[in-house]
């Protein structure tokens, strides 16, 4: 990136306050986050419903020896509930394993450009292939394959937009995360009620259909990006080193890691056991009509979006009157709020053991307080990981931020297998007791090592 580009997007102010890249980038990952969530919202309800059964998981190519594979993990003779999970698990999981090889393949051979182009084309191909049971593994495959350079590249080009000093970084990213919010409020209801109502392969392929729309929109925007640099390795060029300070930096980052990962699984497991436990534990009739379950999914963006927009405003506010507090601060309180929020569950599960569904207002509490909580760990700790990383490894350090969603989907994989064993209650305070551990332990690393995630000429605050 240019000094005249850094200079210019110093003063660019076009976009609700930020660079115009800015508005390219929101409006590029909200069409994949319809594409993905829209694939997403449906895929265990097609599995179990669909996929998974006999006469259809004949016709899957390859998936005797994959089936042996998920059950040599998981564990043998699962259910088609305990294997769909399984699967889920494993391909959210993947889906933040490999931005990691995305982001190399970027900043050592291809360049963010050509690697976003190719990771979205290869995406496209996976939605239109979900159309299809036979190739269902090669779909999944593309997919994992095109987030990958799709995703952390994408994310990455926001922090490139601002200088090192340019305190609207956070703001920037939970601007990001309302436009992705936006596009799961859609994608349910568009691909999701095609989905359900009309045909499995009518959800998929509108998910296709967005994805190309997003490549146009990030193609159409090249000259409000920030410039690409030459990324081919030359022969004998000497590596750039780091400080022992950022060395210590990165060390604690990658110990964030794990505690991000059990963070995340109360927010994730939406997507998952959340979607099959719900409708037989909750009421979700309105006005004498039961509403799909996957509108579950649009509630839960909704809500989000609300929830972004009072955190942004809370603390532009918050800045106005006090000190600000630093990222893993923000994070720590998230995940309380959050922990709140799976309390939720719980209770709605106590009161769903006594022989009728609990009110829908349990559920609005979870999506409330998950979603306030959610506002400030996620987006909030992209900006942290954007910015702290050393230069010499940000690129990979923005790929391996998506590590701990690698973890956690898989922790909740095997977590919602569980759903057919434990009451409603015994679930949801497993994941308050989860949650709450990472919460303490965010807390921990904050008082012992929060001063590297810090630039060494600001103070630590609390």
């Amino acid at each position: 990136m240019t000094n005249a580009i850094t200079s210019s997007n110093s003063s660019d102010r076009a976009f609700l306050g930020h660079p115009r890249g800015l508005a390219y980038i929101s409006f590029t990952e909200a069409w994949e986050r319809f594409s993905y969530y829209g694939m997403q919202t449906l895929l265990v309800l097609y599995m179990v419903n669909q996929l998974l059964l006999p006469g259809h998981v004949e016709n899957i190519a390859g998936f005797a020896a994959f089936r042996a594979f998920v059950e040599h993990l998981y564990g043998s003779s699962l259910s088609t509930i305990a294997l769909a999970s399984a699967i889920f698990g494993l391909y959210t999981g993947f889906v933040y394993l490999t931005p990691i090889a995305g982001g190399f393949i970027a900043d050592r051979w291809l360049g963010k450009t050509a690697t976003i182009t190719l990771g979205a084309l290869l995406m496209a191909a996976g939605h239109f292939l979900m159309a299809f049971d036979v190739s269902f593994l090669i779909a999944l495959s593309c997919l994992l394959t095109g987030v990958g350079c799709f995703k952390g590249n994408l994310a990455s080009q926001v922090s490139e937009l601002y200088t090192p000093e340019d305190m609207r970084r956070a703001d920037a990213y939970q601007i990001y995360f309302l436009f992705i919010n936006a596009a799961v409020i859609a994608a349910p209801l568009i691909a999701g009620t095609l989905g359900e109502v009309y045909g499995w392969h009518y959800g998929f392929g509108v998910a296709g259909v967005g994805m190309l729309i997003s490549l146009v929109i990030y193609l159409s925007g090249r000259k409000w990006l920030p410039a690409e640099q030459n990324k081919v390795l030359k022969a004998g060029a000497p590596e750039v080193s780091m400080t022992q300070r950022e060395r210590r930096t990165v060390y604690v980052l990658l110990l964030l890691l794990p505690v991000l990962a059990l963070g995340s699984v109360g927010n994730q497991e939406i997507f998952n056991a959340y979607l099959l436990w719900v409708p037989k534990n909750i009421d979700l009739v309105f006005f004498g009509q039961l509403m799909p379950t996957t509108w579950l999914i649009t509630v839960d963006a909704t809500v989000s979006v609300a929830g972004l927009v009072i955190s942004l405003g809370f603390w532009r506010w918050w800045a106005t009157r006090f000190v600000e507090p630093s990222e893993i601060y923000k994070m720590t309180m998230g995940l309380c709020v959050s922990l709140l929020g799976l309390l939720a569950l719980a209770i709605a599960g106590m009161l769903a053991s006594q022989g009728h569904k609990a009110g829908i207002g349990w559920v609005l509490t979870f999506e409330v307080l998950n979603s306030l909580g959610f506002a400030n760990l996620f987006p909030v700790g992209l900006a942290l990981y954007a910015r702290a990383a050393p230069k010499a490894v940000a690129g990979t350090m923005m790929g391996v931020y998506y590590l701990h969603l690698f973890m956690g989907n898989n922790l909740v994989g095997w977590l919602g297998g569980l759903v057919e064993r434990l009451s409603g209650a015994q679930f949801w305070l497993l994941h308050v007791a989860i949650v709450g551990t990472s919460a303490a332990l965010m807390y921990l690393i904050a008082r012992v090592a929060g001063r590297y995630l810090v630039p060494e000429s600001v103070p630590v605050s609390s």
